[in-house]
């Protein structure tokens, strides 16, 4: 097998894994509202000022088309949040700046790592935080809340 057959193979493989498990949490929910399921909520912070100009090169929307082409990419469900925030540099100059915030679901940890890195580049970047928590939830349908009342 070739090696770019090799990952194709292996992103099929991942995104069917992907598919089964939403459909397994669906058909948990399905029994209920009340039904709880745990997930992993991962949320990978991007910030829009340039590692090296330490300023907004470009629109909000352009960082933000960037985002969706790599999650489109990468074949994720994903939620994005703006933001603002400050903090200091290494040197003590204070900097105010826009930041991205990529939410994931039950993302893989090798696939967020790879997204993390490809944002890290996209957007010239000197790191990106990456934090992860246990979350609870449930899937609502239409059809169950139907069925309930």
């Amino acid at each position: 097998m070739t090696q770019r057959n090799a990952a194709a193979f292996m992103r099929h493989m991942m995104r069917l894994k992907q598919i089964q498990a939403f459909r397994a949490m669906r058909k948990a929910a399905s029994g209920g509202a009340d039904e709880k399921l745990q997930m992993t909520e991962t949320r990978i912070y991007v910030g829009l000022n340039d590692a090296e100009t330490r300023t907004q090169e470009h629109d909000t929307e352009h960082y933000l088309s960037g985002m969706k082409e790599i999650c489109k990419k990468h074949h994720v469900a994903f939620t994005v949040d703006l933001e603002q925030g400050g903090y200091y540099h290494e040197d003590g100059e204070y900097t105010e700046e826009n930041s991205l915030v990529l939410i994931l679901i039950d993302a893989d940890a090798a696939l967020v790592r790879r997204i993390a890195k490809e944002l890290c580049a996209a957007f010239h970047q000197e790191s990106v935080p990456v934090t992860e928590d246990r979350v609870s939830g449930s899937f609502i349908s239409a059809e169950a809340e139907a069925a309930e009342e």
